[in-house]
């Protein structure tokens, strides 16, 4: 068996695992907290910089306050936040299809209603018909 085989026991590697596990959430909460923090429009300029100095003094115990604190207002700025996303999404879409023939405009509709009817297709009473339903 080679020395670093032997160097390393299970039970060491499942620490190792554990213990860089921890840091990962750790790490990934402490930017949570910061992240929640500065999209908090209910906090003043001098209220951010004090939890930003708790922070950085006092790690463990200022996340640890803040999540106490703050915890329910952290979930409700999660759910705001994708809210405005999910509507600034829909509203690109809608926008993006009625641009690109997807939700034809009104003018495009009257202006196929018209070629259609040029090229009889359509009777003039058909054609009537169609356009008050587009303008309507």
């Amino acid at each position: 068996m080679s020395t670093f085989a032997a160097a390393w026991r299970t039970d060491d590697v499942f620490w190792s695992i554990l213990w860089f596990f921890l840091f990962f959430i750790w790490i990934w909460l402490l930017i949570g907290v910061i992240a929640d923090l500065f999209r908090s429009h209910d906090l003043s300029g001098w209220a951010k910089a004090l939890w930003v100095i708790g922070i950085i003094i006092f790690p463990f115990l200022g996340v640890l306050v803040y999540l106490i604190a703050r915890g329910s207002k952290m979930s409700k700025h999660a759910v705001e936040d994708a809210q405005a996303r999910d509507e600034a999404f829909r509203s690109y879409v809608q926008q993006a299809a009625g641009s690109s023939g997807g939700g034809a405009s009104t003018a495009d509709e009257l202006e196929k209603l018209a070629r259609l009817r040029d090229q009889g297709v359509l009777s003039e009473n058909e054609y009537e018909q169609a356009k008050a339903k587009a303008l309507a």
